[in-house]
């Protein structure tokens, strides 16, 4: 019995990350890094096991929120293309992944789909808990057709039909841990061990009112999505020539400056740290956001709803209704110029309430209570 109370404190878990998850510079592995950060502060033990690219260091952050952190490189072989399962599972599978697993006995907790191709090799006896970070027929569907590269359009089409076969096993999982309510309720077609944990962001709450001195729109060029977002707001802003837009990425400049080279009031803001992108926040009015997948709620959203003022979205960014109506809301262009009309002449005075919201829904720590419980660590 004491065996098992000392046990049951140190709390040991096994999370299977997709990527390297420092530095925490893009949405996935955003949220991997600050979960590993809030369960190392609430007592667990974490085995951190990380499949890679190019990001092959433990960085001295990661060493000190875990017991031990393991790598292992993405297998991209090009057969790989031609598996039953979706290229971006089948990579992801090295044989010192399985013996690292079964050295310690602990639960487990697969980031994502994509971690989860040693279920399809080994009959693992750990408890296995999933992290759904999209609906991923879904979400590589949009890649295709946001695409304009033929050959990664396939790609991606092939890897979303592989994708609806390969999200049945979701119900195997012990529990999910969706990011959104709209992946809950799916997920909740499947199964009943389904619960909405909202993204984990590293934010503290900070309170900006008053007026800012431009829109914003930030995000990563490189994506299709992202690309399309950013031609659509320099449409808008041509039809607002009175009111500043920064658009601010470490890629794109090219993009962005070919599609505005008339515009004298749209500026391109190379990003090259986060200090530079916070000062943008805090200098920004209204934070203009757009997606044109629907996908759950956007980090980006939750970003500038701690560190800035108007966050003015479409339908496709939010689908917390508790965030979503912290946010104005636009679809058409003519809407967007609208409200863009508006909210330029009006001084954010929202900060009490948004904090109230923030603070309740959108807290690291509490939502790494929730999992705990779930995994049945809570004592």
């Amino acid at each position: 019995m004491l065996f098992l109370f000392k046990f049951m404190l140190k709390k040991p878990i096994h999370i299977i990350s997709f990527d390297n998850p420092f530095p925490p510079d893009f949405g996935g592995v955003i949220d991997v890094f600050f979960k590993v950060k809030a369960l190392h502060e609430i007592g667990f033990t974490i085995y951190l096991h990380c499949f890679y690219q190019d990001r092959n260091v433990v960085s001295d952050e990661l060493k000190a929120t875990t017991e031990r952190v393991f790598l292992y490189k993405k297998n991209r072989n090009p057969f790989f293309l031609f598996s039953k399962f979706p290229f971006p599972v089948v990579c992801r599978f090295r044989e010192e992944l399985t013996r690292n697993i079964a050295s310690i006995d602990a639960p487990i907790l697969f980031e994502g789909l994509h971690t989860t191709m040693i279920l399809q090799k080994t009959n693992l006896a750990n408890k296995k808990f999933l992290r759904l970070h999209n609906i991923e027929s879904n979400f590589y569907a949009g890649m295709s057709k946001n695409e304009t590269n033929y050959f990664k359009k396939i790609v991606y089409h092939f890897a979303s039909k592989k994708f609806i076969e390969y999200q049945k096993t979701i119900p195997n999982f012990d529990h999910t841990f969706s990011l959104s309510c709209f992946e809950n309720d799916i997920v909740k077609s499947m199964t009943d061990s389904v619960s909405y944990i909202p993204v984990f962001h590293g934010n503290s709450i900070k309170t900006i009112d008053g007026f800012g001195k431009y829109a914003l729109y930030h995000g990563d060029l490189r994506l299709a999505d992202n690309k399309k977002a950013a031609k659509f707001l320099i449409k808008v802003f041509n039809k607002i020539s009175d009111y500043q837009l920064i658009i601010a990425s470490s890629n794109g400049k090219k993009l962005v400056e070919k599609k505005s080279k008339n515009q004298s009031n749209v500026t391109f803001f190379e990003l090259q740290n986060d200090a530079q992108l916070n000062n943008l926040f805090l200098n920004a009015h209204i934070n203009v956001m757009l997606s044109f997948q629907k996908s759950g709620t956007k980090l980006k959203v939750i970003n500038a709803l701690f560190k800035s003022r108007f966050c003015l979205i479409n339908h496709n960014m939010v689908d917390d209704e508790q965030v979503l109506n912290l946010c104005e809301l636009a679809n058409s262009k003519e809407e967007f110029i609208s409200k863009i009309n508006q909210l330029k002449l009006k001084s954010f005075q929202e900060s009490e309430r948004r904090n109230l919201v923030l603070e309740s829904v959108l807290s690291d720590i509490d939502n790494a209570k929730k999992i705990e419980k779930i995994i049945g660590y809570e004592i």
